[in-house]
């Protein structure tokens, strides 16, 4: 059994129990029998969390369909990671990831990576940051160009 599995067998038991609970509180001074309200709660924890889960998988699905453009940077302090270059390029528009390259022998960094941002932001972020001085070196910031197979 997957974990995926095992967690959504935990979260339905979870929510029967805590629908039960929440039924026999409410419903009390009713003659409802034990199994009949454990369905009862099980069903309707069940929409409950189906509908909170549907409302954040839209703001997901939203998020998703936002079109991007990678940028390509140049000339990075060795000693930036991505997380100070994400905050650096969220000070001018939305940043979805970072990917600084390193070495493959050393696993140092190379001094350049890729920005994936909001293509809505791509041509500000490009005009701000390109030739600006960030830690004592001057940033080279373009649209990446895209990789080339050299099947030919």
């Amino acid at each position: 059994m997957t974990s995926a599995n095992l967690k959504t067998i935990i979260i339905t038991v979870c929510s029967a129990v805590l629908g039960y609970v929440l039924l026999a509180f409410v419903l009390s001074t009713s003659s409802l029998s034990a199994p009949l309200a454990f369905a009862l709660g099980a069903a309707l924890t069940g929409l409950l969390l189906l509908v909170l889960n549907g409302k954040s998988n839209t703001a997901a699905a939203e998020e998703a369909a936002t079109d991007t453009k990678t940028l390509y940077v140049g000339n990075l302090p060795y000693r930036a990671n991505e997380h100070m270059v994400k905050e650096l390029f969220e000070q001018h528009g939305m940043v979805f990831s970072v990917r600084l390259l390193k070495d493959k022998h050393t696993g140092k960094r190379r001094g350049f990576g890729f920005v994936e941002v909001a293509l809505k932001d791509a041509d500000l972020m490009i005009n701000q940051l390109n030739d600006k001085e960030y830690q004592e070196r001057t940033l080279k910031v373009r649209e990446a160009k895209q990789k080339q197979d050299n099947d030919e």
